[in-house]
């Protein structure tokens, strides 16, 4: 490699790592996280993910639900805990939220969408995370987009897990570092 090819590498390169230095992302989520399994794996992948970025997690409230629960009363609580939500939705973040009908990544393709989303300027990624009962459909609209990770129905608390390691995965594939496959 000529001298100058070497040197514009490395100002590329310096350029697509200090977006993670700035890079924030917060994990919002309905409900705390009771199961000891669950918490240890979300120490796990938040001391992973620290030297990667800046990692917040925020759990609000849930509400109860009745097991035989109507439907005006499944809305009643989901508007309330987007109430809840919506106080940490920050002005010029951008929002993912977990939903069933959103879109679907292949690992790669989603390290490629969070690489890109920090080099236009998105320095603060907030993904939504609602309770047992889904996501205020406000929450959906103002949401700049929604992922799935499949069109079965997980636990939210398993769901928290899950998106950490697929974040910790991007992180991994943006890095060219191993991880399995």
């Amino acid at each position: 490699m000529s001298r100058q090819k070497g040197k514009v590498r490395a100002c590329m390169d310096r350029l697509s790592n200090n977006w993670e230095e700035s890079m924030k992302i917060t994990v919002l989520a309905v409900g705390k996280l009771k199961e000891r399994y669950f918490t240890e794996a979300v120490k796990e992948y938040s001391k992973r993910l620290s030297r990667y970025c800046k990692l917040e997690i925020i759990e609000v409230m849930d509400e109860k639900t009745t097991e035989n629960a109507s439907k005006h009363e499944e809305e009643l609580v989901r508007k309330k805990e987007g109430e809840r939500l919506r106080k940490y939705i920050k002005e010029g973040a951008y929002v993912i939220s977990l939903a069933i009908e959103g879109r679907q990544y292949p690992s790669e393709e989603f390290a490629e969408k969070l690489h890109k989303l920090g080099l236009h300027g998105e320095s603060h990624i907030i993904f939504v995370i609602g309770g047992s009962i889904g996501l205020d459909p406000e929450i959906l609209k103002a949401s700049d987009e929604l992922l799935s990770f499949s069109k079965m129905t997980f636990p939210h608390q398993l769901m928290r897990v899950v998106l950490l390691e697929q974040i910790y995965r991007a992180y991994r594939i943006i890095h060219g570092e191993p991880y399995h496959k």
